[in-house]
Formats: C-alpha cells, sequence, structure tokens
C-alpha cells in the first residue's frame, strides 16, 4: 500500500460522498441507501493505508455498523444504531488517551482549559433538557447516556488539535440534528441532507486529525521498494 493507493481511496471516498448527499438532496432514497454503507469503509482502509492506529479503524467502522443500522426506521435499529455509534465514541476516547500516553504529555496546543470543558458540558445539560420533553419516554435515558459519551470524545478531541476538534465539534452538532428529528421539532428542508453532511465531515477531520497526531502518512513506493529489498 502507497501514496497512491490513498489518493485513490480519497477520490472514491470523495465521489460516494457527492453521490451520497446528491441523492439526498433530490430525494432518491435508493442512492442514499447504495452509497451510505460505502463512506466508512473506504474511510477506514485509507486510514489503515496511512498506518493509522487500529482503534481508529474500529472506530469508524462502529460508524459503519451504525450508518447501516439507520437506514432501517425501526426503533430497535435505531437503539442498535445509536449503541454501535457509542462504541465507536469508546474507541475514540482509547484513542486519544492513548496518542497522550505515546506523547508523554499533551502539547500546548492541544491543552483543554477549563472553559472548554465547561463549555462542552453546558453544550451536553442544554441539549439533554430541551430535547427531553420531546423524546419517546423509552429513548430519554439511551438518548441521554448517548450524549454523555458524545460530547465526552468531542471534548477529547478538542485535546488533540483544530481538524479532530472541529470533527468532534461537527459529530455533536449531526447527532443533534437527528435527535431534534426524534423529539420532533421542526426541521430544516431535506434534513437528512444536513445531518450526513456535517457527519462525512466529521469522521474524516477526526481520521485526519488523529492521523496527523501520530505522524502516519500513507508509505510512498520508493520506501516500500527499499523495505522489501531490506527483508529479502
Amino acid at each position: 500500500m502507497n501514496a497512491r493507493h490513498a489518493r485513490v481511496l480519497l477520490v472514491a471516498l470523495g465521489l460516494v460522498t457527492v453521490v451520497d448527499l446528491v441523492s439526498l438532496a433530490a430525494g432518491y432514497e435508493t442512492g442514499h441507501t447504495a452509497a451510505k454503507p460505502l463512506l466508512m469503509p473506504l474511510l477506514a482502509v485509507y486510514a489503515l493505508v496511512c498506518g493509522g492506529p487500529r482503534l481508529l479503524v474500529a472506530a469508524l467502522l462502529f460508524g459503519w455498523g451504525g450508518d447501516v443500522l439507520l437506514l432501517f426506521d425501526a426503533e430497535p435499529a435505531f437503539l442498535a444504531g445509536m449503541a454501535s455509534f457509542a462504541a465507536g465514541h469508546v474507541c475514540y476516547l482509547l484513542l486519544f488517551r492513548q496518542v497522550g500516553a505515546l506523547a508523554g504529555k499533551r502539547p500546548p496546543r492541544a491543552r483543554a482549559t477549563s472553559p472548554a470543558a465547561a463549555a462542552y458540558a453546558l453544550a451536553l445539560v442544554t441539549t439533554v433538557a430541551l430535547l427531553w420533553p420531546g423524546l419517546p419516554a423509552d429513548l430519554r435515558v439511551p438518548v441521554a447516556g448517548y450524549s454523555l459519551l458524545l460530547t465526552a470524545m468531542a471534548y477529547g478531541a478538542a485535546r488533540l488539535g483544530l481538524l479532530a476538534g472541529v470533527g468532534g465539534a461537527l459529530f455533536m452538532l449531526s447527532d443533534t440534528l437527528i435527535a431534534t428529528g426524534v423529539a420532533d421539532w421542526p426541521q430544516l428542508p431535506r434534513p437528512d441532507f444536513w445531518i450526513m453532511i456535517t457527519y462525512v465531515a466529521a469522521q474524516y477531520l477526526l481520521a485526519r486529525g488523529v492521523l496527523g497526531a501520530v505522524g502516519a502518512q500513507p508509505v510512498p513506493p520508493e520506501t516500500y521498494r527499499e523495505r522489501r529489498t531490506l527483508t529479502t
């Protein structure tokens, strides 16, 4: 695997993303159903090609599981999808801790401040409090628990750097848009379009942020050939 493969995967991810978003904007459900399950596997393989940590690949694949489950319009599928995304957030949290341990200490630009922690806590409490009355009774506790985990992931991402921090914030926005739909709040036109554009951007920025933090990158073809020569 090398830089060329990574570029091909990014192009494929971009094309599938365009197909998915155009399908959602046009109300073409078949296109969305076909494109959505391809997004996270492409990003996961890209992360793998770049030498990304296994926990990053696992987080993206749990995201894929959530994506597929949320294609089914049924409450059990919604809960299972939420559980899959929650597992992905746990992977991210473990990964952020692992990256911090490898670095020995947090770099100055990634240090989290008390105001930032307070802002995320305020966002969590406010969002859950506003959504609570409109949520179905059996979804209130699961949504609140998931929101806590999501917020913790976004806060941890912010400590990793700008790209990951923006990715975490966009993930919160995307899932909040889903929750407002479940709570029967007024929606923007084509709400699934806005959910997906923020979600795909979130996962991509999280992946790029992690790859940058660990110094992972595609192996150039020359280096690969040199390694084969050395090992033969």
